[in-house]
């Protein structure tokens, strides 16, 4: 089994680019750029689609960026999925996570949504949790209250630092999911 549909979470728009919450996007971009690969609108997949130029997996593998805004992501991930009978067990889904301190990336499989929209929504699409995340770190603001306009706003200067450093050693262990080696790729990511 290795990760055939890497989806970043975010929403579309210039208004939204520069802001906490499309952490995923920014990640997509990122592995995009090292590939080679260019991302196109895909109306019937509700989103930016890309298929990924690598020689390290024996399969296809396609980029994801949705553009249905976060609370609708599973309508994009379940249509692209679907088509390309992608089970869940090899989607990764990138998103932004109010739980780890910036400039942080973990791996996990399966889990809670942890009361984020676009989580929740891929699981209802899916009907599953059991697929594979990789969570950025983007501290959280301290009042449960201001959690909405937080994501929305951008990170401070050195906020996007830690991130983009974490974006950037979390595109380094793509080559070991698309090899299926998902043990060495977290024991890489998770160790410092």
């Amino acid at each position: 089994m290795s990760i055939k549909l890497i989806v970043g979470l975010g929403n579309p728009g210039d208004k939204y680019a520069a802001t906490r919450h499309n952490a995923g996007f920014w990640f997509v971009d990122a592995v995009a750029a090292q590939n080679n690969t260019r991302l196109a609108l895909d109306a019937k997949m509700f989103g930016d689609v890309g298929k990924l130029n690598s020689d390290l997996s024996k399969n296809d593998t396609w980029l994801l960026k949705p553009t249905t805004f976060m609370n609708a992501s599973g309508k994009a991930v379940a249509a692209l999925a679907n088509y390309y009978k992608i089970t869940p067990a090899e989607i990764l889904v990138v998103h932004d996570e109010l739980d780890l301190p910036a400039g942080s990336a973990k791996l996990k499989f399966g889990g809670g949504h942890g009361g984020h929209n676009g989580l929740k929504d891929i699981h209802a699409a899916l009907g599953t949790a059991d697929y594979w995340r990789l969570r950025l770190g983007i501290d959280h603001p301290g009042d449960r209250n201001e959690v909405i306009n937080y994501v929305l706003k951008a990170p401070t200067r050195e906020e996007n630092d830690a991130l983009q450093a974490s974006i950037h050693e979390a595109c380094g262990v793509v080559p070991l999911m698309l090899k299926g080696e998902f043990e060495s790729a977290m024991l890489k990511l998770h160790t410092k």
